[in-house]
């Protein structure tokens, strides 16, 4: 594979707030304890009261500009930061954009320690950034490329495991209005989805549902019918639509997907995770790692 191929490879996004703050944490803790320790950058020169607790300052500064940068960015911009968008390339320009930007909050901080003792600090801007920057670079692409491959191989091997339902024969693949579904594998009964005006209500067959995805302030509801694959609208959140399902079969997979687990026909995995295959293989419904474990039990029961 080239490395640009490579950089546009899909990646995990993000974790959730909690463990993005504990990493946070772990790499300031690290920051602060081996500044302490080796002393670079003219630190061991440094004669000052509480010497210990003010390099450890550093490694608050790390843990304040790591935790914004993965916790805040990700809450104002979620659609830059959505799976469907993040790549290898992606996760490298943020790690190694937080690496900078540790490099100039923690300059700034020795500044401002320095001038409340009346020193002034003559060590070069340009050379502590560049060094701490190129210091930080090879590494971090190296332990995303690691982590790719990993978890690549991980969800890829895990995958192959899952049983395969051959769909029926489909039509041509320029065809967009019919296509053949394979039958559903259970029996069906009656589902009625109602939107929040509660004006809105589509109901159908338990059995005929695929997925329903959610986008804003609505949710696509998509089924089939007569060997047609139906995409109505309906303005509601997924989770009252999911509230209002109640089969132990049609569970949450995502946070923007609710997935019909007896229509899915094939399960394949990339670096983000698990894959679900269904109509004819022509819908790929993502799995979040939150749900990984839980949807393995009840896929290989299929």
């Amino acid at each position: 594979m080239r490395i640009p191929e490579l950089f546009r490879q899909p990646y995990p996004s993000t974790e959730s707030p909690t463990r993005e703050m504990r990493q946070a944490a772990i790499i300031g803790l690290f920051v602060g304890l081996f500044l302490l320790v080796f002393q670079p950058f003219g630190l061991s020169f440094w004669q000052t009261p509480d010497k210990p607790l003010k390099i450890l300052g550093f490694g608050l500064v790390t843990f304040v500009i790591t935790a914004f940068n993965f916790t805040v960015w990700p809450q104002l911009f979620p659609r830059q930061f959505a799976d469907e968008r993040w790549n290898v390339g992606r996760q490298i320009m943020l790690i190694t954009g937080n690496i900078l930007l540790i490099a100039i909050g923690n300059r700034l901080y020795l500044e401002w320690m320095l001038s409340q003792e009346g020193y002034k600090d003559y060590t070069s801007w340009l050379g502590m950034i560049l060094v701490t920057f190129l210091l930080g670079l090879f590494p971090t692409t190296g332990a995303v490329v690691f982590n790719y491959i990993r978890k690549l191989r991980k969800y890829s091997q895990s995958a192959a495991g899952f049983p395969v339902y051959p769909p029926t024969p489909a039509e041509p693949a320029n065809c967009t209005e019919t296509i053949s579904i394979p039958t559903p594998r259970r029996e069906e009964t009656p589902l009625t989805l109602v939107s929040d005006n509660e004006k809105d209500i589509i109901t159908l067959d338990a059995a005929q549902l695929l997925y329903i995805e959610s986008s804003d302030n609505y949710c696509t509801v998509v089924y089939q019918k007569d060997n047609q694959l139906v995409k109505p609208l309906l303005r509601s959140s997924l989770s009252r639509l999911e509230g209002q399902i109640n089969r132990p079969r049609i569970v949450r997979c995502h946070r923007s997907y609710v997935v019909n687990l007896d229509r899915v026909e094939r399960v394949t995995g990339n670096a983000q995770g698990y894959r679900l295959h269904l109509a004819n293989g022509l819908v790929q419904v993502p799995v979040s790692r939150q749900y990984n474990e839980s949807l393995v039990v009840e896929l290989k029961a299929l």
